[in-house]
Formats: structure tokens, C-alpha cells, sequence
């Protein structure tokens, strides 16, 4: 049943309008109202010897709980599950449900096979078999995701490099989670890049439910989501050939977040030092592969650093007619440097933000904080970051959140953050209003009781011994 949203107002009255962020996060998702991209996912679950029973039970649990927070249909999100262990066993194809229901009943009945942990074999399987069209796996297209999920607890007992690779060449995003004991180094071998944001590990299964969220938003996604996004990259002789490299691999990482395709998100990319160089304008590459390929081909420039100039061709050039900007389309500018610019930024910076573009500013290293925020957008604590060391840009593009949705409509964004507040703002005005008719009814009883002469308590007065005067009732009212 998907909740109506007085309902859901209900369910979160229930759950109160003090609780957590993940409480809220996961009614919205109950409540069907975070729609996700059209995958194809397949979990691959290591089932081996070393996998206790009550651990393998934990990880079904773990399944189920990620697949209640899909958009689970035929047009949508469908999901195959592959166990294995010396030998592989398709447990789930993508053909074989349709309905969310129906899939956490099948994934219930899944038993492990406890033997050997040959998890390169089982990703083969996955790539020849389990996303094949024969078992319900949609047709290559930029619009559909490909996401393998693995669960593993050891070391596996044959090569996963090689296979691996094959696999996420052939346009599967692979994610690595790693229990216990696990051989890290396999863990990198397998998942795709950013490996910061494809390879989990924790403790023991018992704790895997922990991670349930962060899959949930990592397939939440914006029902109409086109966006004009271009980066505008310092590269000055301060940032280095090395760090350079590092700021490509932050630029992709942010690519990864996004829903690239001809009809959603398109991306441009400039770069500065002395003078403006654009890379490529919007809407040259529609597919991430393409573009995260022409983002590692990027030339550094090195010389200066003159931002000015670069956010005025930002606001001249980049979202101009003509140069794949779209109509009606939100615009986002995301500006990196690492330092003081050598010309002044304060008039192109508010062009940009006149001119209705939503601007993220990023500094590394000797970034000024006053330019950051000059750039930036308001609110200016959700649209300028910093970090000391090119290392931790990565942190900064797990936080960045494009959020260039309606506000009105909770599911247009990856986060639920702003719904969340809109939420709890319905929550006070609704605790504040049931108040008021709790204290109307309240006073209406009250002068009930006084018309009937209903009294609150009576105190009797009774007859003094040595003056005989007679006994009186009064009747109390307080109000």
C-alpha cells in the first residue's frame, strides 16, 4: 500500500517530530516517496563454509531492507540475486519479480551452499548470465543502470582482477562489501572507481544493516532531474601535475553522483589559469563513461590563477545559447581553486548568481574563504566547501549534494533533507493546532458544566455546635 500524504503525516506524528534523520529518511522511502533511477541490480552473496547460518540470515535481512527502499517494477528498478560458493547458484533473476513483495519473499527463501568461496567465478556468472536479456536484463542504454552488489566475508580461491574488470567495462558499477576477515586488497580489485564510495567494509554481519541507507540513496533519484552542470577547474602552477590528477578523479566522482543522459543531467567543463580553455561545452557526452573518459583527458595549463575571468566567460559563455544549454533547464556552476585569485571575482560572481545559476564554490589548500563564499550561493554554509589537502576531496564531493529540485516535491531530489524540514514544520504547526482545539474543547466543557450547574466539587458547611445556624452547600467553579 503506498501511504497517502496525510497518512504519512500520521506515520511520522507516530514515529515523533524529534526522531532521527535515518527514521525520516526510511518513512519517506516506506511511503514511497523516493522514486529511484531504472537499474538492473543484482547481488552477489557469498555463501561459503565461513558464512555462519544466523550470518547468512543477517544478510537476507540486509537485502531485504535495500530492496524495500527501491522502486521495485518492470519500468523501474528490477533486481536478481546470484549466491555462491564453490559453484554458483541463481537464486533470482531480473525477469523473475516484478513486485516488491514478492522479491523479499523469494530472497527470504534463499539457503547458503557452504562450501568453497570462488567469488571471480560468480562475478562471470553475473556478467554472461545474470545480466544477460535472456534473464530480464534490460537493453544497454544510458538511461539504465547496471549495479552489481557484492557480499563477501574471505579471501576468494580464484582471480577477480581480470574478471572483474571485464564487468565494469562491460558498464557494471561494481560495489565491494567486505566482512570480517576479508581480503581488502580483493575488495579494491573488484569495485569501481571512487573506490572511497564502492568499497564498504564492517566488523561482522551482525552490523551489515548499518549500510542498508546508504544504498537506499545511492539508487534514489529525481523522477525529472535535467540539469545543466558545469565545472570550472583552477589550473594554476600552485595546484601541481599530481594534485591535478586528483582534482580530475574528484571531477568524476561527482560525474558518478549524477543521472547523465540525453533527456537529465549534462555536463560542461572549463578550465583557467592566465587565460579561459573550455574542455567541452553541455550535452557533447550523454553517457558517464564518455564523459568521465574526457574529463582523465584533460590537460593541465598551470600559469595564474585569474577566477574573475573565468566566472565572467561562466556567465557570458557556458550557459549560452548555442553552447548546449538547454531552456528552462536549471544551471549549476561548481568552481574549484586552491588559491587568492590574481584579478577581482566580486562582479562576475554576482552575474552569475543574477543571472539565476546555482553556484558551488570548493577550495583546497590557500583558497581564500571570503572569494569561496563570494561565489558561492546563499545559503552559503550548503554551497562552499574546503579542505586542507587535495587527498580529502573526496570527502567534499560526498558531501556536495546538486539539489536543483522543486522543493514542493520530496522525491525530485537524492536528498530528503529539505522535505524532511517541510515535514517538521507541518509537524508544529500541526502539534500547534491540535493545542488549540484540545484547549477550545477544554473551555467548552467547561461552560457546559456552568450552564447545567454541573459543579467541579461541593463543599458542605456544616450546622456550628454553639450558634445552631443552619448547614449550606456552595458549589465551586474554577475556569
Amino acid at each position: 500500500m503506498t501511504l497517502t500524504p496525510p497518512l504519512f503525516l500520521l506515520l511520522l506524528c507516530f514515529i515523533g517530530a524529534h526522531a532521527t534523520v535515518d527514521l525520516r529518511t526510511a518513512a519517506a522511502m516506506a511511503a514511497g516517496l523516493c522514486k529511484t533511477r531504472p537499474t538492473d541490480i543484482v547481488f552477489i552473496i557469498d555463501s561459503s563454509r565461513s558464512v555462519r547460518p544466523s550470518e547468512f540470515e543477517q544478510v537476507k535481512v540486509f537485502l531485504a531492507k535495500v530492496i524495500e527502499g527501491l522502486d521495485v517494477g518492470p519500468n523501474a528498478t528490477r533486481v536478481g540475486v546470484v549466491n555462491y560458493a564453490s559453484h554458483v547458484k541463481n537464486e533470482v533473476s531480473l525477469k523473475t519479480h516484478r513486485t516488491k513483495a514478492g522479491l523479499i519473499k523469494a530472497v527470504t527463501k534463499i539457503e547458503p551452499l557452504s562450501t568453497g568461496t570462488m567469488t571471480g567465478l560468480s562475478i562471470q556468472f553475473a556478467l554472461n548470465v545474470a545480466f544477460s536479456e535472456s534473464e530480464g536484463a534490460r537493453v544497454k542504454s544510458p538511461d539504465i543502470n547496471k549495479v552489481a552488489i557484492i557480499v563477501t566475508d574471505g579471501r576468494p580461491q580464484d582471480n577477480v582482477k581480470d574478471v572483474a574488470q571485464r564487468a565494469r567495462d562491460a558498464g557494471i558499477e561494481i560495489f565491494a562489501i567486505g566482512v570480517g576477515r576479508v581480503d581488502m586488497s580483493t575488495l579494491k580489485q573488484m569495485a569501481s572507481d571512487p573506490l572511497d564510495d564502492h568499497v564498504d567494509y564492517v566488523e561482522s554481519y551482525s552490523v551489515i544493516e548499518k549500510l542498508t541507507k546508504k544504498f537506499q540513496e545511492a539508487f534514489c533519484a529525481c523522477s525529472n532531474s535535467a540539469t545543466d552542470v558545469v565545472f570550472l577547474i583552477d589550473g594554476s602552477k600552485s595546484v601541481r601535475p599530481e594534485n591535478f590528477e586528483l582534482v580530475k578523479k574528484w571531477i568524476n566522482q561527482i560525474i558518478d553522483k549524477l543521472d547523465i543522459s540525453e533527456t537529465k543531467a549534462h555536463v560542461g567543463l572549463v578550465q583557467y589559469s592566465s587565460s579561459v580553455r573550455q574542455e567541452f561545452p553541455l550535452g557533447r557526452y550523454n553517457n558517464k563513461k564518455d564523459l568521465k573518459d574526457a574529463v582523465k583527458k584533460m590537460d593541465y595549463m598551470e600559469r595564474g590563477t585569474m577566477t574573475g575571468q573565468a566566472l565572467r566567460f561562466l556567465a557570458e559563455n557556458s550557459f549560452a545559447p548555442g553552447q548546449g544549454t538547454r531552456p528552462g533547464v536549471p544551471k549549476v556552476g561548481i568552481v574549484f581553486t586552491d588559491g587568492r585569485s590574481q584579478d577581482y571575482i566580486g562582479d562576475a560572481a554576482k552575474k552569475c548568481k543574477e543571472q539565476g545559476f546555482k553556484m558551488y564554490a570548493v577550495g583546497v589548500g590557500n583558497a581564500v574563504e571570503d572569494e569561496l563564499k563570494e561565489i558561492a550561493s546563499e545559503p552559503t554554509a550548503e554551497h562552499y566547501f574546503y579542505t586542507a589537502d587535495f587527498k580529502t576531496m573526496t570527502q567534499i564531493a560526498k558531501k556536495l549534494q546538486i539539489n536543483i529540485c522543486k522543493d514542493e516535491d520530496p522525491c525530485q531530489c537524492n536528498s530528503l533533507v529539505k522535505f524532511q524540514k517541510k515535514v517538521e514544520d507541518a509537524l508544529q504547526a500541526l502539534t500547534k493546532k491540535t493545542r488549540e482545539y484540545v484547549e477550545e474543547d477544554r473551555l467548552a466543557g467547561e461552560q457546559n458544566r456552568l450552564r447545567t450547574h454541573t459543579p467541579l466539587f461541593p463543599i458542605h458547611l456544616h450546622t456550628h455546635p454553639r450558634t445552631h445556624r443552619n448547614t449550606h452547600t456552595y458549589n465551586f467553579y474554577f475556569l
